[in-house]
């Protein structure tokens, strides 16, 4: 692997890189039919100065690790979390024409969970994702495929502490915090996502902590049915988020 560079993978992460115009310093392709099924990608990444080269199918499976490669490795600069500082920053400056919608992540270390609530605000129109320092999954390769290109476009800011970033997001900027606990009393859809929001998703199991809990100014949960008590978080995060998005009209017309 090419020093200091992230191996990233898979078609829709690659083609995320280039829509973006950050072009791999280095291509792996998959030798063989894959390879000539990745033509145009392949011939975009070369026109944009990426060194092309063909490996053998068990190189990319060696690299890859059991993920699904799709015959495309390339070799790319590290993603980076936002500073706390661009947070205020936007939010002092907010140009949108809708109200901020922030989804806030305490306690999801997992990878793949990660990447999946990235690519749920990123169809959502989010307009940014928060999590901790501590307590916080990378972010890395596989966050990226899991993401399909959400993880480049979505900026995701990194705080040193939750509760206080919660408490100034309210004092300063008038965003109401809404999160989701399993013992809530009101539902998901009772709530108001309207106006300057921020959703705030606990880890699996643990739900948020005592003081991210606190610093929320009202509580919500899913409706469930049926007989398991809990759904994967990144389920649940693109259900609340897209009750955000019926709340805002923003459903694509019919």
């Amino acid at each position: 692997m090419p020093g200091g560079l992230e191996a990233v993978y898979g078609v829709h992460t690659v083609d995320a890189l280039l829509e973006r115009g950050e072009v791999p310093r280095e291509l792996w392709v998959q030798e063989g039919e894959a390879g000539r099924r990745l033509a145009a990608l392949v011939e975009q990444a070369a026109n944009g100065g990426s060194r092309i080269q063909l490996q053998p199918r068990e190189v990319l499976e060696r690299l890859a690790q059991g993920a699904s490669h799709q015959g495309i490795v390339a070799f790319c600069t590290p993603l980076a979390f936002e500073a706390e500082a661009t947070l205020w920053h936007r939010l002092s400056g907010w140009s949108h024409a809708e109200a901020p919608l922030l989804l806030v992540l305490d306690g999801v270390t997992d990878v793949h969970n990660f990447g999946a609530c990235l690519r749920s605000a990123d169809a959502a129109g989010a307009h940014g994702v928060v999590v901790p320092k501590d307590k916080a999954a990378p972010l890395n390769a596989s966050v990226r495929k899991v993401a399909c290109g959400a993880a480049e476009s979505v900026p995701v800011y990194q705080v040193t502490n939750l509760a206080r970033t919660l408490d100034r997001m309210k004092n300063e900027h008038a965003i109401w915090v809404i999160g989701t606990a399993g013992e809530a009393e009101s539902v998901v859809y009772q709530a108001d996502f309207t106006g300057p929001t921020a959703l705030v998703m606990g880890a699996e199991g643990k739900g948020m902590r005592r003081l991210t809990r606190e610093s929320c100014d009202s509580l919500v949960k899913l409706p469930m049915a049926g007989q398991v008590s809990s759904l994967n978080v990144s389920v649940a995060t693109g259900i609340c988020l897209f009750e955000a998005v019926r709340q805002r009209g923003l459903t694509p017309e019919i």
